[in-house]
């Protein structure tokens, strides 16, 4: 049996400069247009998916719900697939963090899993929340075709379980805005290709 499930970025909001982890921030007009270029680009038939899954926040769940709309797909909203919660970091911009809190990024680029944020979620906590609803989502969806649309720090757990790799190299995945990813599975092996949104790549 084969489950398809393809990985969506969101696009850009105003915002994209910052942690914006669970602060609920829209898409900007950049955003919208380069979701709507990667659904026309990357899948043509987006009416192959039966279907879409998403994060609560409005910068996923907005294009979901449009999406799901338009090619009369239902809608799903998953809140254990809602980006992590950066703490004190949380909607701050790393040209501030750079003044204030410099040493402690440096840190936590280096490695995120040992060096977590002042009052924010673990990353060890963060990677049990989305492994577990990431085995939900093919359990409950087994043979069917989905689109999740999440976040960055979402898919790139998604990706370091996929590939073997320790959660201490999350931050090594480049994940731009509107970027998918193809995820296939047949019965408990999982294979992955890669489509870059053209205004990133």
């Amino acid at each position: 049996m084969l489950t398809e499930i393809d990985l969506l970025r969101h696009g850009a909001t105003q915002y994209s400069d910052r942690y914006c982890g669970s602060t609920n921030h829209p898409l900007s007009v950049l955003g919208w247009q380069q979701l709507w270029q990667a659904v026309k680009i990357q899948n043509a038939d987006s009416s192959s998916w039966q279907y879409i899954v998403t994060s609560p926040l409005q910068r996923c769940a907005a294009f979901a719900t449009e999406l799901g709309r338009c090619n009369d797909i239902p809608v799903i909203e998953n809140a254990c697939f809602q980006e992590i919660h950066f703490g004190d970091w949380e909607n701050r911009s790393l040209a501030d963090l750079m003044q204030t809190d410099a040493d402690a990024l440096a840190h936590f680029w280096n490695n995120p899993l040992i060096n977590t944020p002042p009052n924010a979620e673990s990353l060890s906590n963060f990677n049990c929340r989305i492994l577990s609803a990431w085995q939900e989502l093919i359990r409950r969806h087994a043979g069917n075709k989905v689109l999740l649309v999440t976040h960055g720090g979402v898919i790139r757990s998604i990706l370091c379980y996929i590939q073997n790799q320790p959660l201490e190299n999350l931050l090594t995945f480049k994940v731009n805005h509107a970027d998918k990813y193809a995820i296939r599975i047949t019965e408990t092996i999982e294979d992955i290709s890669v489509t870059y949104h053209p205004s990133d790549a």
